[in-house]
């Protein structure tokens, strides 16, 4: 006999009405389903990706009181170099009161260099550091965002990356700083994602085309936290996963929502030319995110959010370092 005081089972979008026209989804394997989570508890964390300085923070804090969103973490794209010391300062302090994480973008970027590989078909090296002086430059970055009060960097080149660790392994960086991998480099199969999480990685941005059995074979070798768009700029191609939210948690935890925007305008790398466009697309982030919150409630998903304020990945798996 069920249990009446046990919680409903979750359901899938659509499930009873095609059920009851005779079009039911066969139910979902259970060796399917991620079996890690958050350290702390929670299986689903929020991200609200490209809020670009002080005052497109200001809206997003302001909106996500408004329409009661929870934020786990906030992220700029841009760059470290394209803040003041008293933008980055307001940034650490304004997230700090809310208890939300602050990742900044670290470095020159390959598709800003003067190379011109970046600009073929081919897409060239990408965002990678270009040279020395580049991977010079990401450091100089981290240093100085960590000597701020910045405690999460996001990062594009898988040498940046070990970088990075080792100087965080050294105590040139705080030991609790995070590092999170980029959408534009993410890894598309289990051996890559798993490299990441040796070179440093502490959570792991996907590409949003990815289908749910890619990410249970993700979740067979890693239990590093996943970022993954669940509305992807049109730069990462635009994809619209709003329907999926809940399988994509099942199979991917302990995942990152993130809730970008479909049909924007570029706005990196920002500036006040950009005002108006990045405030009202930093509004309507948060309530993509409301829309997407709303929908898991719907389904009776919404259950395994990370306590609010959490930031740590867990124990994860490292290359060795020599000395």
């Amino acid at each position: 006999m069920t249990d009446p005081s046990a919680p409903a089972a979750a359901r899938r979008p659509g499930e009873q009405a095609l059920a009851a026209l005779g079009l039911a989804a066969p139910d979902p394997d259970p060796a399917d389903a991620s079996p890690h989570s958050f350290p702390g508890g929670g299986r689903w964390r929020t991200e609200i990706p490209s809020c670009e300085g002080p005052e497109a923070l200001g809206v997003v804090l302001k909106e996500s009181s408004r329409l009661d969103v929870p934020i786990h973490r906030i992220s700029q794209g841009s760059g470290v170099w394209m803040l003041t010391d008293a933008e980055i300062t307001e940034m650490v302090e304004a997230t700090a009161e809310r208890d939300i994480e602050l990742c900044l973008f670290t470095g020159p970027r390959g598709t800003w260099d003067i190379g011109g590989s970046t600009r073929t078909d081919s897409g060239g090296a990408g965002l990678r550091a270009r040279g020395h002086a580049a991977v010079a430059g990401c450091v100089e970055d981290a240093v100085r965002a960590a000597e701020l009060g910045v405690k999460c960097l996001l990062v594009a080149d898988e040498g940046v990356l070990w970088t990075l660790h080792r100087a965080r392994t050294s105590g040139l960086l705080p030991a609790d700083t995070t590092l999170k991998l980029s959408a534009l480099v993410g890894p598309v199969n289990p051996a890559s994602y798993a490299v990441y999480e040796r070179l440093g990685a502490d959570s792991i941005n996907v590409p949003s085309d990815l289908t749910p059995d890619h990410l249970t074979e993700i979740r067979r070798v890693s239990a590093a936290p996943m970022d993954m768009y669940i509305e992807a700029p049109d730069d990462l191609g635009g994809y619209v996963r709003m329907y999926e939210v809940a399988e994509l948690i099942r199979r991917g935890a302990p995942l990152y929502l993130k809730f970008g925007l479909s049909k924007a305008p570029g706005i990196y790398p920002y500036g006040h030319h950009l005002r108006e466009l990045t405030l009202a697309t930093a509004k309507e982030r948060v309530r993509r995110g409301r829309l997407a919150l709303d929908l898991l409630a719907r389904h009776r998903a919404d259950g395994e959010m990370a306590p609010l304020g959490t930031r740590l990945p867990g124990a994860l798996n490292r290359f060795e370092i020599s000395s």
